[in-house]
């Protein structure tokens, strides 16, 4: 599920320059007996089942390294801390880092208390496995390192790089049934447009995102 993804667009070409490194390891590969199985019945009863905790433990034992080389280990799990751009920017500053997918009903508590350094959410609600919340980790993250995007800049005003929403974009036509580009931005004067661009930006996370004012002390409320 993993690799065809970051195979593709911009992370593809940033795995074959070398600027991004994505392993995929199945911890189905540590399980032990004829069926390597990896999950069981919750002790106490209930729904569902539990991934054991011998063949996670020696996957990210195998994987994240020891001393100085020892990487933290994410939990992707809907009780974790809601993923943002500030954790991205984190993330992109580490050299490396292991993300571990949870299935089923989750992980055996134990893992959590004693292997897992960080657990992470990427929304409330609840989906089939870690897999796809590990993957918008992973783009968020890529997107920060030097030269993924080709040119450093170009995430500069994309929305929460300032605690704002973006801008409003247009792009050609001028004009789309009766719709026309405003005219600011055909102007060509570069300090009208970035006035613009800003008026907007906080126009529209007042609109649509105030939490986010409020949370950056913005808001005049």
């Amino acid at each position: 599920m993993i690799e065809p993804y970051v195979g593709q667009s911009i992370l593809g070409r940033a795995c074959e320059a070398g600027l991004l490194e994505v392993a995929v390891h199945d911890f189905r590969e540590w399980a032990e007996g004829k069926h390597r199985q990896v999950d069981d019945y919750p002790f106490g009863g209930g729904q569902g089942m539990v991934l054991k905790p011998e063949p996670l433990v020696a996957a990210i034992e195998a994987v994240r390294g020891d001393g100085e080389d020892r990487a933290p280990v994410v939990l992707m799990t809907p009780q974790g801390a809601r993923f943002d751009q500030a954790m991205a920017e984190r993330y992109a500053a580490l050299p490396r880092m292991v993300l571990v997918c949870g299935r089923y009903e989750g992980v055996d508590e134990r893992v959590r208390e004693g292997w897992i350094d960080e657990e992470v959410s990427v929304g409330d609600y609840v989906l089939t496995g870690g897999e796809l919340p590990a993957l918008a980790v992973i783009d968020a993250t890529a997107r920060k390192l030097p030269g993924v995007l080709g040119n450093d800049a170009s995430h500069a005003d994309e929305s929460f790089e300032d605690g704002l929403l973006e801008y409003p974009q247009y792009t050609r036509p001028r004009e789309f049934r009766g719709q026309a580009v405003p005219e600011v931005l055909l102007s060509g004067d570069h300090g009208r447009v970035a006035a613009w661009r800003a008026e907007r930006a906080q126009e529209r996370t007042q609109q649509r995102r105030p939490d986010l004012l409020l949370r950056d002390g913005r808001d005049e409320k």
